[in-house]
């Protein structure tokens, strides 16, 4: 199955502590997804030889997909994506109102 949600897609968060955030995709992982400024965590460090600071650095952890849904930055709607075949070609679709996302 491929993913629908892609690396540098803006999603928009649907469920959780962060709900209503917009991001861009970081990284992709099977179905896990690092958003920019969303679900971020404290990760203590300890200063060492490269890291002379230590202390306490914001993180971003993952996310699954299911939890967020693409947004469009051009209608400001957020919506579930589909696949269709358009001119022998596979292309994304936003199934809210049928616009073409981008050809693969």
């Amino acid at each position: 199955m491929a993913n629908k949600i892609r690396r540098g897609d803006y999603v928009k968060v649907i469920t959780g502590k962060d709900k209503g955030k917009i991001g861009k995709v970081l990284i992709m992982k099977n179905h896990l997804a690092i958003v920019d400024k969303v679900n971020l965590h404290s990760k203590h460090i300890k200063s060492n030889q490269n890291n002379h600071e230590g202390g306490i650095v914001k993180k971003e952890g993952l996310i699954h997909i299911s939890n967020v849904l693409y947004y469009c930055k051009e209608n400001e709607i957020a919506s579930r994506i589909g696949f269709k075949i358009n001119d022998k070609k596979k292309v994304r679709f936003l199934k809210i109102n049928n616009t073409i996302i981008n050809e693969k």
